[in-house]
């Protein structure tokens, strides 16, 4: 299938064909390898393809080992099983070195993941070899060409430049997979999502993600008045310790603050969801918020957090009326993350103003315009930017948006390394194997009644929010014409 668009190399309406255009690029530059950013389960699962493919590239990793982040959540079960959490080509070399996967069924903790599938994978020698330990990406660029240059700009490589134990080194690519993430830039507590000072000076009182509460974190939590910030996944596996901890210690108090209009909102599919185990997190809400073990406090929107003595006071407003909640001792923010161009500001690259996922990706993942989690399939040609040969996978790719799963990140990367080795027709034949959620909704104007977000919408699609006609079917835009859909079935 021929892709034609303009591009100034040379004339300023020179029409090319793309697949050639890449070529022409891969013969310049060939010798070169794909530089990807970020040794995590995308990253490397990026270098598994890489290798099957006979393809040259140099892994970075700002952490002391691959899964550096994977092991800052490692106490945290996941509530997909290893048949979601293992990439094919990862599984494949593997196998080859006798590795024996895991049960298909069972739920690994972020620890068994590095442990039993990261490590090994990134034992195998010829990505070992490859992989560069302590080494932080602080920009990416074309080979002497700042952002503004347009004349020959394809046709030149890309610089990446990383400090590696206090000295600055330059990598040369013919191609870069950005699969760096959003761990640690969490969103703020404010309901504005602007950092203050105020949330700042009481950083030894709030926690960013989801703490060790049985472990190593258990005693700063006793006892404790505490606020979880939050309405996803993340804040529902939060809860859940706490109520644990509150079994053992009942003076402990729990406080869940969110902005959602009603808590039942936040318990997701329940028994429809397709994963047992993430449907029995809002299962298991429930029962804690009806059983008053949980103080729900929503539609709440923090305005301010200051500190008196030793207690925190949380000002926002419900409803509309003015309102503090008092007397907290910790606060434990689940409000998600947002991922980072700051080293990415010499690339030009298509993102979405509002979710700040890759621009072609948010008419699919956009919680404005639906709710349900189901993506449909997308692979190289959804995950491409102004900058060719630039891409940005895994969940950096969604933004700010919370409903990215490691099986997506896979069949992405499996997608993009195809096309940079020349498999096109590959490159195009997008697979995606997700369970349903249980919850399919648009979120209409009031009054109206829910729609399925796997059916054509009447949202107003002159807005950003709502350029998708359906999660599910054709959107407007552009579709590659060998996508097999195995997402949900409720949209056939």
């Amino acid at each position: 299938m021929k892709d034609i668009e303009l591009t100034q190399t040379g004339s300023c309406c020179t029409t090319q064909n793309r697949n050639e255009e890449i070529h022409v690029i891969q013969q310049f530059s060939k010798h070169l390898p794909v530089v990807i950013i970020g040794a995590g389960p995308i990253g490397l699962a990026a270098a598994a393809h890489l290798v099957e493919r006979g393809e040259k590239f140099i892994l970075l990793e700002s952490g002391e080992h691959v899964g550096h982040n994977v092991s800052e959540w490692g106490h945290v079960r996941l509530f997909s099983p290893w048949q979601y959490n293992v990439d094919k080509a990862a599984k494949r070399l593997l196998s080859a070195q006798g590795w024996v996967a895991p049960a298909h069924d069972e739920l690994p903790t972020g620890r068994e993941l590095l442990e039993r599938y990261l490590l090994p994978l990134a034992q195998l020698p010829k990505i070992k070899s490859q992989l560069v330990f302590n080494t932080k990406v602080v920009a990416v660029s074309r080979k002497d060409t700042d952002k503004m240059k347009s004349v020959n700009r394809e046709s030149l490589p890309f610089e990446v430049y990383a400090e590696v134990k206090g000295t600055l080194q330059v990598y040369e690519a013919k191609a870069v997979i950005d699969a760096s993430g959003t761990w640690g830039h969490s969103n703020p507590v404010y309901a504005s999502g602007v950092w203050t000072q105020e949330e700042q000076s009481l950083s030894n009182h709030i926690f960013y993600g989801i703490p060790d509460i049985k472990g190593k974190d258990e005693t700063k939590y006793i006892g404790k008045r505490i606020a979880v910030v939050g309405g996803g996944h993340s804040a529902l596996n939060t809860l859940l310790d706490l109520a644990e901890l509150k079994e053992s210690h009942p003076e402990t108090e729990i406080v869940w603050i969110m902005r959602k209009n009603k808590v039942e909102d936040a318990y997701g599919g329940e028994e429809s969801d397709q994963l047992a185990a993430r449907g029995e997190l809002g299962t298991r809400i429930h029962h804690l918020v009806d059983s008053k073990q949980i103080e729900v406090v929503t539609p709440f929107r923090i305005q301010r957090i200051r500190s008196n003595d030793t207690k925190i006071t949380i000002s926002g407003t419900r409803s509309q009326s003015a309102m503090d909640i008092t007397g907290i001792d910790e606060i434990i923010v689940n409000t998600g993350s947002r991922p980072d161009f700051s080293f990415l500001r010499e690339l030009r690259l298509n993102i979405d103003q509002a979710t700040e996922s890759v621009d072609t990706l948010a008419p699919l993942i956009d919680p404005n315009v639906h709710s349900c989690g189901t993506v449909r399939p997308h692979g190289e040609k959804e995950l491409r930017h102004v900058e060719k040969g630039f891409y940005i996978v895994g969940m950096k790719s969604y933004g700010r948006a919370p409903t990215f799963l490691m099986a997506t990140g896979y069949e992405q990367v499996r997608s993009v390394v195809a096309y940079l080795a020349g498999d096109y027709e590959a490159a195009l034949k997008v697979e995606l194997d997700l369970p349903e959620t249980g919850v399919c909704s648009i979120k209409n104007s009031p009054g109206k009644s829910p729609e399925s977000c796997c059916t054509p919408s009447t949202i107003n699609t002159t807005t950003s929010e709502a350029k998708a006609e359906s999660c599910c079917t054709t959107t407007q835009t552009e579709i590659p014409v060998a996508v097999v859909q195995k997402t949900n079935s409720s949209c056939s």
